[in-house]
């Protein structure tokens, strides 16, 4: 069975990753603190916000063998809040709704705070 399949009576369910990504994303830029997500162009070493049609770019999503999920999310905070504490709320949140979305296990969230940004 492919990754990201999930086997039923009726047949078998695929879960493309960016379908994932994508719902993921939309889940973190709800979350207070969270500006938006990063596009990190590594050959420049530039940053750049994502506008909500291209968030999967600020996400990537690792499914394994066994159908458990690795997200990583390169995000944009707001100046002045506390960095743990909207990481922390960012973690549950995804975890929660991407588990009850997909209804597989998502054993890691890793964060990479890539900018701060004021919010008018």
């Amino acid at each position: 069975m492919m990754k990201g399949s999930i086997s039923t009576d009726l047949g078998i369910i695929t879960v493309n990753p960016d379908v994932i990504a994508k719902y993921a994303g939309s889940v973190a830029v709800e979350c207070f603190g969270i500006v938006g997500m990063a596009a990190v162009n590594m050959k420049d070493g530039l940053v750049r916000l994502l506008k909500r049609e291209s968030l999967t770019h600020g996400i990537h999503v690792d499914i394994s063998d066994d159908n458990i999920l690795v997200l990583d999310f390169h995000v944009i905070v707001a100046y002045g809040v506390n960095i743990l504490s909207v990481s922390d709320n960012l973690m549950d949140n995804v975890k929660y709704k991407v588990e009850e979305f997909t209804g597989m296990k998502v054993d890691k969230i890793n964060i990479f705070v890539e900018g701060v940004r004021a919010i008018d």
